[in-house]
């Protein structure tokens, strides 16, 4: 130890005069610093009463001094004994002020029993709020030190620098830790009774290592620097403690700064090397670590098995192959043998850099020298060749673990279940995160999370709920991403109940759902009309002080306007602008959209140049809902101007614009502007979808153009689009409207042909056709033919019928199967009731009414 700072006077550390101090006006004890890093406040002095306590001050000096070797024998009585005598203890501290007793306990400090002596601070702390100084509690951790009392020192040490203890200051104190090494330093210097060790720093800076580095590693630091700047350097052990810690905390450059100042001091060992080297790898400084490997052959410190690791995956990371194996020959030559580690060393390089023919070849070498790889050797081949893509491999390595007795841990398995994410192996993802459960391993929160989206990415929300709720269990909160990724697929797949109960889990966990999450449930909710529950979800929201946005409001506003409460949806768009959020081009589209659906055109109109006037620009959709509106309006017209505006601001068309205006076209008749449309769309790179063909179909069909109907069902094929049961359905109607049943049933065997069944409306339109002609055999038969395929009819096929029996005369026939639909609670249409009433026999009719 050097000891060129113990010349430290000791007078300017124990008091020169006791009786004087010792009898000098007992004053108010500073304030305790509130925190160890902010200066104490100091505070005004109370006006002392003068009383029995105080008539010291007043005597004279001989009377004082005998009073003061009085004092000094009851304090050193009490301290020097085995037990404490509280009542002596409160007498005393009622005579003495902290600097008084901090002078007292200088001078006696040599006779203290520090057990003693502990018990005494601890009472006078906690029974009498006594106040000591900063200097008495140092010189109180020496002597605890100095008797082996390493634990009780190390506790003392912990609550005075956390401020658990009464402490006065002195003002111009900023850092107490600086302020703490200072006065254990001097206290050290001025004693020979702590000189037989420095154990009490080790412990110091231990201390500030590990109970407090959440202040940071810079504390710790200081305070080194301090000590070892006063000649009192830690131990090598400490030393190394420190290096490894600021290491460990990602602090290379402060831990080989350590290693400085101790080379200062003294000849480093090899395990400071050995760390020094480790701290200069990892901040990228390999050619100071080469120099100080060098080093170490110069001043004789032979380097071990752990600074030949350090050095060679410093080499390794900088991807300097040839001089790692060089060091690894080197160390051979020197009889060192590799170990584990060491080959572990060289096959993580190598697996890192994809080398992994030679890291093949290191492990056989590994296995040659009869060493038995462990599972972060495994876990090192098995992670590089899921990084290759080469899970085989790897999964063939894990049962190569299994067969030498080792267990894979969680490093493994998420190291196999985020490469089989990747490859959307999900199933042996999801098998694998049920063999860590099961075997109690720590789950990794994205771990878990991917193989959850990979199960909604599949559509496997069952799967997927029950990690969620496993996770949730543990206290894990899925990612917001994952949550709505969840939450919208369960939604999309109908099942918003799942949802709802997923939602409330994590409200009954405290987590708290973001407001995208949670909009995504909301959306769910009003897409199926649930507005009871959308409610009671945005009054969730709004007490959980979740933000609502533009999103949330859209989300209300569809509900509402798909509920026809359009009045609702324009009210929500005023408490939008109320709240400060500004409706968007959704927005207006929605509300559009009500209004349009309602045939309320002209407010539509209104909306739509309010929303311009906003500068809100409308897209292909909006112009799409305009357009729709007016055409279910029958203002083909004014559907075309919005079209053509469309056209002249070159916002590229879609399909479903051209399909309004054909359908448009075709149910008016218009045929050719319907196929003039087909054109132009044709021309702009459209192409026409089944939508545009069975417009087309209907149309051509209603003006008895079937040929050209005809055709189009083979221009469809041409386009890859496969004609469905309304292409055929609109064919047949058409044959049957110009009275064509042949043509009519020679397309329905066309259909089957293709495996395409007729549906319900199929075989009524074929029924119709035959009762119009008056063919009401045919017509039977074809209801037989229907019930045999299982079709169920429904009360329009049913009122065909009875028309068609009623204009026949066959009343009887009428009467029977009106009847039969009577039992099935189906209800027949007022013509249909009237043809029945006109087919009674005139008798019959008096009678029944």
């Amino acid at each position: 130890m050097d000891m060129r700072k113990s010349a430290v006077s000791k007078a300017a550390f124990a008091a020169t005069n006791t009786a004087a101090i010792l009898f000098l006006p007992i004053k108010r004890p500073l304030t305790v610093s509130p925190h160890p890093f902010v200066k104490a406040q100091n505070t005004k002095p109370e006006p002392q009463e003068v009383g029995p306590s105080n008539l010291e001050a007043t005597l004279p000096a001989s009377a004082a001094f005998d009073r003061s070797n009085l004092c000094k024998e009851r304090v050193t009585s009490i301290l020097s004994g085995p037990k404490l005598n509280s009542y002596q203890c409160k007498e005393i501290l009622a005579h003495l002020s902290p600097h008084q007793f901090d002078s007292l306990f200088w001078e006696i400090h040599k006779y203290v029993d520090p057990s003693t002596a502990l018990k005494f601070f601890y009472f006078a702390c906690n029974s009498c709020a006594f106040r000591f100084t900063l200097k008495s509690y140092c010189l109180l951790f020496h002597l605890l030190v100095s008797k082996n009392l390493d634990s009780s020192a190390r506790l003392l040490l912990i609550r005075l620098i956390d401020g658990k203890l009464p402490m006065t200051l002195r003002d111009d104190v900023v850092h107490l830790h600086k302020e703490i090494a200072s006065v254990l330093a001097n206290a050290y210097l001025c004693s020979e009774k702590f000189r037989n060790g420095i154990r009490g720093f080790d412990i110091l800076v231990h201390v500030y290592a590990t109970q407090f580095k959440s202040l940071g590693f810079d504390v710790a630091m200081d305070v080194f620097k301090f000590i070892a700047g006063q000649g009192l350097l830690p131990s090598f052990k400490t030393c190394n403690f420190l290096m490894s810690s600021l290491f460990k905390a990602n602090e290379p450059d402060k831990s080989y700064e350590v290693f400085v100042i101790v080379s200062k001091e003294s000849l480093p060992d090899v395990y400071l090397y050995s760390t020094a080297i480790n701290a200069l790898c990892k901040a990228d400084r390999v050619e100071e670590a080469l120099k100080l490997f060098k080093q170490m052959d110069n001043v004789g410190v032979a380097p071990n098995v752990v600074t030949y690791n350090n050095l060679m995956h410093g080499l390794f990371k900088n991807g300097r192959l040839e001089e790692a194996f060089r060091l690894k020959e080197r160390m051979a030559d020197s009889e060192m043998k590799p170990t584990v580690i060491t080959y572990g060393v060289l096959i993580n390089g190598l697996m890192k850099l994809s080398k992994y023919d030679e890291a093949d070849c290191v492990l056989k070498e590994m296995l040659r020298n009869g060493l038995v790889p462990n599972e972060v050797v495994y876990n090192t081949l098995i992670d590089g060749y899921c990084r290759m893509g080469d899970v085989t491999t790897a999964l063939k390595l894990k049962d190569n673990m299994l067969s030498q007795g080792l267990i894979p841990n969680s490093v493994t398995y998420n190291t196999f279940i985020n490469r089989l994410c990747t490859d959307n192996r999900i199933d042996l993802a999801e098998r694998f995160l049920n063999e860590m459960v099961t075997g109690g391993f720590g789950i990794n929160l994205g771990t878990i999370n991917s193989v959850i989206h990979g199960l909604c990415e599949n559509l496997r929300f069952d799967s997927a709920i029950k990690l969620t709720v496993l996770m949730i269990s543990k206290n894990l909160k899925p990612n917001n991403g994952l949550l709505t990724t969840m939450i919208s697929g369960l939604c999309h797949k109908n099942k918003h109940s799942e949802a709802l109960k997923l939602y409330n889990m994590l409200q009954n966990k405290g987590f708290t759902a973001n407001t995208v999450t949670s909009n995504a449930l909301l959306f769910g909710l009003c897409q199926v009309g649930n507005m009871q529950d959308a409610k009671l979800l945005l009054k969730n929201m709004l007490d959980r002080g979740v933000g609502l946005d533009t999103f949330t409001y859209n989300a209300l506003i569809y509900g509402n306007c798909k509920e026809d409460k359009l009045e609702l949806g324009f009210k929500l768009k005023d408490e939008m602008a109320n709240k400060g959020i500004s409706p968007d081009i959704v927005t207006y589209n929605l509300l559009i959209h009500g209004l349009c659906s309602k045939g309320k055109m002209e407010e539509a109109l209104i909306l739509w140049h309010e929303c311009q006037r906003n500068g809100l620009v409308p897209y292909i959709h909006s112009y799409g809902i305009m357009i729709g509106g007016f055409c279910n309006a029958e203002k083909i017209k004014e559907a075309m101007n919005f079209f053509d505006m469309l056209l002249r601001q070159n916002i590229a068309l879609n399909a479903v614009v051209y399909n309004i205006l054909i359908r448009a076209y075709s149910r008016s008749g218009n045929m050719l502007e319907a196929l003039k449309l087909l054109d132009d769309m044709r021309s702009k790179g459209t192409s026409p979808t089944l939508a545009t063909y069975i417009s087309l179909i209907h149309g051509m069909s209603n003006v008895g153009q079937l040929d050209e109907a005809r055709d189009l069902l083979h221009e469809m094929r041409k386009d890859c689009l496969l004609p469905d049961v309304v292409c055929y359905t609109a064919l047949i109607g058409g044959h049957c409207k110009l009275g064509q049943m042949a043509e009519a049933r020679s397309v329905l065997q066309e259909m089957s042909s293709f495996n395409i069944q007729p549906n319900k409306i199929t075989y009524t339109v074929i029924i119709h056709g035959y009762c119009k002609l008056g063919s009401m055999g045919e017509a039977s038969e074809s209801l037989r033919e229907m019930l045999s395929k299982g079709i169920a009819p429904d009360s329009a096929t049913f009122n065909i019928m009875m028309h068609g029996f009623c204009k026949e005369g066959a009343a009887e026939k009428a009467f029977n199967l009106w009847n039969l639909i009577s039992d099935k609670g189906i209800l027949i249409d007022d013509v249909a009731h009237t043809s029945l009433v006109h087919s009674m026999p005139q008798q019959a009719r008096v009678q029944n009414d």
